[in-house]
């Protein structure tokens, strides 16, 4: 693999510059196997001191520039210091900055005491920024990046100073703000240095309710479990150990006037589990039905209660736990024999800070409470053409859980994971169970608790490599020659868990220009009980007196493309191509003809869409500008997967606040603020369609901008008995694919596979087979 400073080539453009010849080799952060912990903050520290090392010998030429030069026009002098890229996710140092500058801006102690911090994440600079510093301040430096002048390229000592955005709810005064706070002069804290910012602004966000937080659940569990009459109504279900009972406060939704966001509102589930002290048991198998409690959660009190329905608990199902095999009566497969991943020369991946390198791939990971895994800066580096820009950002942004039994409580459960709780927020470390094989890069997560101080999630990110089948083969049967190609992919996830779900997203990279997004569905039912001899047509009889309810899972990915773009061009366009049957006639004699017919998308209404199977539906963004060597426009296509769309009513409640759901893609040109689908604060809005569907009322032109596709996919889910106690993986997701942005495929770049062999251990010894030979075993 080339060396980071031969891999800074320009991007493809007419008026290409070279790569910062002082760019000396950065080395990467070591990668070593799970359990080397240590090592690996050992070795980054001094990849860190080698990469500063080479970006002060490429930046000390222009530290001091002439005062009488004046910069050019588009390029503005930028004075104050930085040490982390303008993409780089918030350090733990830098949130506990943002929070202290926030909390001296409150105007009485009392107020600085009602501060509650829901969320804090770095606001995103400017494309300018983020171009000046990829250009001459970080690895692989792309000085084309920036537009050119008689004089040559004006370049600033410093970048400006970081910026982050907060979300604080006011616990005493029921109001939520956003604050924007400027990272002055950061220092950690346990060098005792002085923390400085600068609020930038604030405001108060009337008439919404920011997302839940995991203190305020456990208090909210607190205190339905010391409620007196709810202590009652347990014991006549036959409980009288609080300890065994389980409250998830789910957020009330927006049903009417009743669940307005002028007070701050949870309807708890409740689950009881068995007297068992077992550490694996499944503690949803048992819910607790007919009790009906709306807590505040402002002032963490039980504001309405009714015991309206004695529904037994179910019995204690033998197979409700997810214990082994063995231990329920069963037998474990013990027949399986290790399988190990081995990669002995490490990986082929290189890591930078934040920056990865992986074949011909390079982009930017990000992390933030609400998205949980980002991706910045996707290029791909194509020989002469240089680094190739093929996306701004790429994140998962909103997804939503409706459920389709109309009886209580399960009609209101229509969680809002992303904007109601956090995917980010939810997200597992990775040390308590590695989900990953081989060489692993872990990268951290920081966020501010609710009460303001910081809390890390080691191990969150994860980044390896993983074998992929056959990328390409071709046998030859005159010549008896066979070619094999096979395939690897790079892969980025991060796993988290809300309630009682595990969600695994991935963004995988492939070798010939793919990139998958992927969503991993896990984790255990939401279940609701039977009077005894009762069913239900709304779900799924898995244990007497327990069944599952039909439900869907929706997810919207927020692509911000840049097919062929540097940072300040918007030449891409939107096309939808359908596959049509041609009319019999002269020019379908034999009935057989059938062609792909392509249709631009000029504005944000012709983009609303859906999927179409039977046409081959997908869409193209493609650059206006940039050709191929056959004349054609450069391109990706995203082709979707297996999707659905909600099997609602149009006037159900939760459509109400996700109008999103509508269609499968929406389309609408790069808005900074415009970010959530559902609008930034979907817990308990009233106001109808915001976000998306508001945006594109506008029908703004789609023609030669900077595009931003929205596709929502999803799956419908039918509980069946082997879902029961656990639900396996169900995989969903869709592809972004190269069309016609390469001249040829580039998996003619990848060597060819050698002979595999299979060690077979025997009694004697070992000796090595073909696979040929072994099928024939």
């Amino acid at each position: 693999m080339a060396t980071t400073a031969e891999k800074a080539t320009p991007c493809c453009s007419a008026n290409r510059g070279t790569a910062v010849g002082a760019a000396a080799k950065v080395k990467a952060d070591s990668v070593l196997p799970v359990g080397n912990d240590w090592t690996v903050d050992q070795k980054r520290s001094a990849a860190s001191a080698a990469a500063s090392s080479a970006v002060t010998a490429v930046i000390r030429p222009v530290e001091e520039p002439a005062i009488s030069k004046a910069p050019p026009k588009g390029v503005q002098l930028l004075t104050r210091a930085q040490t982390m890229h303008p993409l780089d996710p918030l350090s733990a140092a830098e949130i506990s900055v943002a929070v202290a500058t926030v909390r001296a801006a409150g105007a009485t102690p009392e107020e600085r005491d009602s501060m509650r911090f829901v969320e804090i994440v770095l606001l995103e600079p400017e494309r300018r920024v983020v171009a000046l510093a990829d250009a001459y301040f970080f690895p692989p430096f792309q000085p084309s990046l920036l537009p050119r002048t008689k004089g040559g390229p004006f370049i600033p000592s410093k970048l400006p100073p970081r910026r982050a955005r907060l979300i604080v709810y006011n616990k005493r005064s029921n109001v939520t703000s956003i604050w924007v706070v400027e990272l002055s002069e950061v220092h950690a804290t346990a060098r005792g240095g002085h923390h400085r910012g600068k609020v930038i602004s604030s405001k108060e966000v009337p008439d919404v309710q920011p997302p839940m937080d995991a203190v305020e659940y456990a208090e909210c569990e607190a205190a339905v479990k010391s409620y007196p009459p709810f202590i009652e109504a347990m014991k006549r279900r036959g409980i009288d150990d609080m300890d065994l009972v389980m409250v998830d406060a789910w957020c009330v939704g927006y049903h009417g006037e009743a669940d307005a966001p002028s007070r701050r509102l949870a309807k708890p589930l409740i689950f009881c589990r068995t007297e068992s002290d077992c550490p694996m048991e499944n503690g949803y198998a048992r819910p607790v039905e007919g009790i009906y409690i709306l807590v505040d959660m402002q002032n963490m009190v039980i504001i309405e209660y009714e015991d309206r329905k004695l529904v037994p608990l179910p019995p204690a199902d033998p197979l409700r736990n997810y214990t082994s095999g063995e231990t329920r009566g069963g037998v474990d497969r013990s027949d399986v024999k290790p399988l190990h991943i081995l990669q002995p020369e490490g990986p082929s991946f290189r890591v930078s800070g934040h920056f990865i390198e992986w074949q011909k791939w390079n982009f930017r990971i990000g992390f933030t409470p609400r998205e949980g895994l980002v991706i910045y800066s996707v290029a791909y580096t194509d020989g002469s053409r240089g680094r190739r820009p093929v996306a701004h950002r790429l994140s998962f942004v909103e997804m939503v859980v409706p459920y389709g039994d109309p009886n209580e409580p399960h009609y209101r459960k229509n969680a809002f994971d992303a904007g109601e709780d956090g995917l980010g927020k939810n997200a597992h470390s990775l040390k308590k169970g590695c989900d990953c094989l081989g060489y692993i890069k872990y990268f951290d997560a920081h966020f501010t608790n609710y009460t303001g101080g910081v809390e890390t999630i080691e191990n969150c990110v994860c980044l390896h490599e993983e074998d992929h089948g056959i990328l390409w083969k071709h046998h030859d049967w005159r010549t008896g020659q066979a070619e094999v190609r096979r395939s690897r992919r790079l892969t980025v996830s991060f796993i988290c868990t809300v309630a009682n779900y595990e969600y695994g997203f991935f963004w995988h990279f492939y070798q010939d220009g793919k990139i998958e997004a992927e969503v991993k569905l896990t984790g255990i039912l939401s279940l609701g009980a039977l009077q005894p001899g009762e069913t239900r047509k709304y779900g799924t009889t898995i244990a007497p007196g327990l069944y599952a309810p039909v439900h869907q899972h929706f997810f919207v990915a927020r692509m911000d493309m840049a097919i062929d773009c540097k940072p300040n061009e918007a030449f891409n366009q939107v096309v939808e191509v359908n596959v049509k049957v041609e009319k019999p006639g002269q020019n379908n004699v034999h009935n057989n003809a059938f062609y792909a017919e392509e249709k631009i998308l000029k504005s944000e209404l012709q983009a609303m869409r859906d999927c179409d199977p039977s046409s081959a539906r997908h869409w193209i963004v493609r650059n206006t500008r940039t050709v191929n060597r056959t004349g054609q426009l450069t391109g990706y296509k995203l082709v979707p997967g297996s999707n659905c769309l909600p099997l609602a009513g149009p006037e159900a409640k939760f459509l109400r606040r996700a109008a999103f759901l509508k269609h499968n893609l929406w389309v609408t040109p790069h808005d900074r603020e415009e970010r959530y689908p559902g609008g930034e604060f979907p817990n308990q809005n009233p106001r109808l369609n915001e976000g998306l569907a508001t945006w594109v009322a506008k029908d703004r032109s789609l023609e030669e901008t900077d595009i931003v596709l929205w596709y929502v996919f999803g799956v419908t889910h039918i509980p069946r008995l082997e879902d029961w106690p656990v639900m396996p993986v169900e995989r969903i997701g869709f592809m972004l694919m190269p069309h016609g942005f390469f001249n040829c495929s580039p998996a003619v770049d990848v060597p060819p596979s050698s002979t595999s062999e299979i060690e077979l251990k025997e009694t004697g010894g070992s000796k090595p087979v073909s696979a040929g030979l072994l099928a024939k075993l």
